[in-house]
């Protein structure tokens, strides 16, 4: 920032006052345990309810689905899981960029360049979403080809045409959210996700319940809530809301875009490869006899996951701020430590989730489904479900930690390897091979590709150099701003 503007106060935050960090060092763990805690809830409380709300849309819609009828419930399943979710994974990835990129540039104090950054994302991802298209346009046809059936696969193309307004709010609203919260703007992100919220649970009752529209209905409902969340925010940040982060369109914006696809592209592969993983589970069980039950109650049970895992996301969304900030100011302890506080804070809510599961497994899938063998089949996968929450509780945050480092493209090939190359084949052998059918499959993919994912990042963290990550993030922020460069090369 040039020395004669002025600093908006709203921007210095107790959060990147990383000069007290060596007085605090010298103090007691458990004082520095608090310390850090403080400033990680800070970012985790509104980005835990803004998630949970904006999942919750999600699954109020398959709630309305599920009560409709299992053919029903299939088809929004597949819709949202497989084909919205390998867009939603891969933009959301792409977008993840802006965590590196924004993170770093604030906590550097290198204000002006978030705009830029945030500018570039939307072109970028727009772009992307126009190539993602046809998956929505031939939906039907693609899942036939996957292996779904005939009912199912074309209840699942017809529900996606309805929902193609909500794939290009993903264009906007990600990086929207990447850019608010590396400026520790999660308040408002929560608030925005509130009124969304409130506007989907409204419409969703007036379609399904007033107007008697059936699966239409259902599927229309989700283009309101997502473009409440984009207008919402996208308004907080051109009215005034991110004064010396938001300066106005620029065409700054359309320079060094390759080395910002490159980032993006290298973002989008790390997390859309962890999104899609459990997206392939559910189109394997498609392939099982008494698919439809089959698919439903894994359904259910990824609904449950994912309602949960918004909370170890929002750590990862966190810990991705926290460390990218601490190493833009220099600080490599202070992302060290970090780290730790948030692996603790995180699996400590793992263990207390995963007791839940084992208690009341019986009475998890009520929400979604009257059909009592959908019941009975999401009762005997809790346990699966339990352990998957559990290793879901720490790596996460892993991957917060590779984001905010910039280690994407090396986590990419991480993720390839023990997902695909692992937990895919080991989940068929289990599933097919020795015939455990859906829990085969779910186990082989956990304990052969997620445990062995979270056991190799940690392996990695437990032995980074967070004063050489320091002095990297410091020289990138510095090339970035000078050239106007978008990322590394």
């Amino acid at each position: 920032m040039a020395g004669g503007e002025k600093k908006d106060p709203k921007l210095v935050l107790p959060l990147l006052d990383s000069s007290k960090y060596e007085e605090e060092e010298e103090a007691g763990f458990c004082r520095r345990f608090w310390d850090e805690s403080k400033k990680l809830w800070h970012l985790v409380g509104p980005s835990i309810f803004s998630r949970l709300a904006i999942y919750s849309m999600f699954v109020i819609t398959q709630a309305f689905a599920g009560h409709l009828g299992d053919s029903e419930l299939a088809a929004i399943s597949i819709a949202t899981n497989v084909i919205v979710g390998f867009a939603f994974g891969l933009m959301l990835g792409m977008a993840s960029a802006l965590e590196t990129m924004c993170g770093q540039a604030f906590g550097a104090k290198k204000y002006n360049m978030l705009g830029i950054y945030l500018q570039r994302s939307w072109i970028v991802l727009f772009g992307c979403s126009i190539l993602l298209l046809p998956l929505y346009l031939f939906a039907s046809p693609f899942l036939k080809f996957l292996g779904q059936t005939d009912e199912v696969s074309d209840l699942s193309g017809y529900v996606c045409l309805w929902l193609i307004p909500v794939h290009f709010s993903f264009a906007f609203q990600f990086p929207l959210q990447r850019f608010m919260q590396s400026q520790l703007k999660m308040a408002v992100i929560a608030w925005v996700a509130l009124a969304a919220l409130i506007v989907h649970v409204f419409v969703s009752w007036v379609f399904v319940y007033r107007l008697k529209s059936g699966l239409i209905g259902v599927s229309v409902t989700l283009n309101f809530s997502w473009w409440v969340l984009v207008i919402g925010m996208f308004g907080y940040t051109v009215l005034g809301g991110c004064p010396e982060t938001w300066t106005g369109f620029s065409m700054e914006a359309f320079s060094g875009l390759w080395d910002f696809i490159k980032l993006s592209a290298a973002s989008g592969i790390m997390l859309c490869l962890e999104n899609w993983y459990y997206r392939v589970l559910i189109l394997m069980t498609g392939n099982l006899k008494n698919a439809e039950i089959a698919v439903d109650a894994l359904s259910i049970s990824m609904n449950i996951n994912g309602w949960e895992m918004m909370i170890p996301l929002a750590f990862f969304a966190a810990t991705g701020v926290r460390v990218a900030n601490e190493l833009g100011a220099g600080n490599g302890k202070g992302a060290k430590f970090a780290t730790l506080v948030s692996v603790i804070t995180s699996s400590v809510i793992g263990i207390v989730f995963w007791v839940l599961i084992i208690l009341y497994h019986d009475k998890i899938a009520i929400i979604f489904s009257s059909s009592k063998p959908v019941l009975e089949a999401v009762n005997e996968l809790s346990v699966l479900l339990a352990f998957t929450i559990l290793l879901n509780s720490v790596q996460p945050i892993l991957s917060g930690v590779a984001v905010g480092s910039g280690w994407q493209s090396y986590v990419a090939y991480i993720n390839l390897g023990c997902y695909y190359i692992i937990g895919v084949p080991f989940g068929y052998l289990l599933g097919w091979v020795f015939n455990y059918g859906v829990m085969g499959i779910w186990a082989g993919m956990i304990f052969g590709g997620t445990a062995v994912q979270t056991l190799v990042l940690s392996i990695i963290t437990i032995r980074c150099d967070w004063d050489k990550e320091a002095r990297k993030a410091t020289t990138h922020v510095t090339k970035w701003s000078q050239t106007g460069r978008s990322g590394p090369n």
